[in-house]
């Protein structure tokens, strides 16, 4: 990996050194017997199986074999620790654009391909990491995505305003379908999940039914079958994952259409 500015690389944060392979040279202390990667997956692995709540510095460390203390040679704080996990749980983009690709066939693909990553780990639309992204795998997600406006006439900051706009969908969409439990079938999760509810088994749709009161929603009433009622949880997540994008890329295609003007 190439050093973009190596004599300023001992003012970043200890990760950012270890994950970009910034390393200042002549750095003190014993060599790490792990390496950044390996401490990021292990608290991927902990956060998919019981929930970034259950990420500490310790739970981490004992995973690896390591004492709490030897951890803070890899990360400076536990908000390090999980802008590491949120960059090994993205990993490398593997989209690739076609050389003739439009734009919005880019940008379609590029939120598809995020909204796999933010569902396989729904954690990370909520884990506090201090700051924009700054890792290595994340910025070139943020790379590929401004890219997807490549030959249009839109201003840098207006590609990074409609990028923007497009990843936070995508992660309300993966958060509001989880904590929902849209995505398993409809059940509304048990009492003290993230999304409280107190009914266990029923669908989202029956428990709506039971509660509603038609003179006082009258539109939830009559809606609420039609929008919700067809297709499993998985269905519902694609369908309306592609509605949401689609206006969003109308959108961007109007914002596109001024731009040509001004040019």
């Amino acid at each position: 990996m190439a050093i973009p500015n190596p004599d300023g690389a001992a003012a970043l944060p200890r990760h950012l050194q270890l994950l970009w392979g910034l390393e200042p040279a002549g750095r003190r202390g014993p060599r790490p017997s792990r390496t950044i990667q390996e401490i990021g997956d292990a608290a991927v692995a902990i956060a998919d199986a019981e929930g970034v709540g259950a990420v500490s510095m310790k739970r981490v460390a004992e995973s690896l074999g390591l004492t709490t203390m030897s951890l803070y040679r890899y990360v400076d704080s536990k908000h390090d620790l999980y802008a590491v996990m949120s960059d090994c749980a993205a990993g490398a983009p593997p989209v690739r654009y076609g050389p003739r690709s439009a734009w919005r066939r880019r940008l379609q693909t590029w939120g598809v391909a995020i909204a796999e990553v933010r569902l396989a780990h729904p954690w990370m639309a909520d884990v506090q990491t201090g700051g924009p992204p700054l890792t290595p795998n994340l910025v070139s997600w943020m790379e590929l995505g401004v890219r997807a406006f490549d030959s249009t006439a839109l201003s840098y900051q207006e590609r990074f305003s409609a990028l923007l706009a497009v990843d936070s969908f995508v992660s309300g969409h993966v958060r509001t379908t989880v904590q929902t439990g849209l995505l398993d079938g409809g059940e509304t999760p048990p009492s003290g999940s993230p999304a409280g509810q107190a009914s266990v088994g029923l669908s989202y749709l029956d428990t709506l039914a039971l509660i509603l009161d038609p003179a006082r929603f009258p539109a939830l009433t009559e809606g609420a079958p039609e929008a919700l009622g067809d297709g499993d949880g998985e269905e519902f997540f694609t369908s309306e994952l592609h509605f949401g994008l689609g206006i969003l890329l109308d959108g961007i295609g109007a914002l596109l259409a001024k731009a040509d003007r001004r040019h």
